[in-house]
């Protein structure tokens, strides 16, 4: 019986130990009516699909346009909006010839449209080597331009222009700017404003 009556007072102490929880244990999970959560949820949390390693081919009226990568994206079918990151962007001419390739940290791709917005260290070179660099780059597929409404630089050889917008084929052809500054190809100094 001693051996008992110690054991049932082990067993009435840790039951007593353990009684002054169970009271407190749901005044921890209770929160107060009004009061929302301190966490946030990421964009990417709320995606319908995640995809490692995309490509996507883009064509305008059965012609190659441009071929999308990115080492991740993430899928919102309601809005039909895809974000991409680690992006790389080939540019098509209409002969099927690959015109300049664009590369950047981030990009969200319309499906509706096939327009994309690249942001993040934006660089745009074609096989010749001119280079277009900026913060912000908008694709519109439906044109077929680039556009930027941000400082720029653009190099082709001994040419250097700046801007604080931009607008071309993604050839590089038909370029317009605003507020131009730099050197041209004749030496010829623009000024700056």
């Amino acid at each position: 019986m001693g051996r008992t009556g110690r054991t049932g007072r082990l067993g009435r102490r840790i039951f007593l130990s353990i009684f002054p929880i169970f009271p407190v244990l749901p005044l921890l999970s209770c929160e107060e009516p009004g009061v929302k959560p301190t966490t946030t949820v990421q964009a990417s949390d709320s995606a319908d699909q995640v995809l490692e390693g995309f490509s996507h081919y883009v064509t305008n009226e059965g012609i190659l346009r441009s071929r999308v990568e990115a080492d991740t994206a993430y899928f919102y079918e309601p809005t039909q909006i895809t974000e991409l990151r680690k992006v790389k962007v080939v540019f098509y001419d209409l002969k099927g010839a690959e015109s300049s390739t664009l590369t950047s940290q981030r990009g969200i791709y319309r499906w509706q449209n096939g327009s994309m917005e690249a942001s993040g260290n934006v660089v745009v070179v074609s096989p010749d080597g001119r280079r277009l660099a900026t913060q912000v780059l908008r694709y519109e597929s439906a044109t077929n331009l680039i556009v930027t409404d941000k400082p720029f630089t653009f190099d082709r050889g001994v040419e250097h222009l700046e801007g604080n917008s931009f607008r071309s084929d993604p050839d590089f052809r038909n370029i317009v700017t605003d507020r131009p500054r730099g050197v041209t190809g004749d030496g010829m100094l623009l000024p700056g404003q």
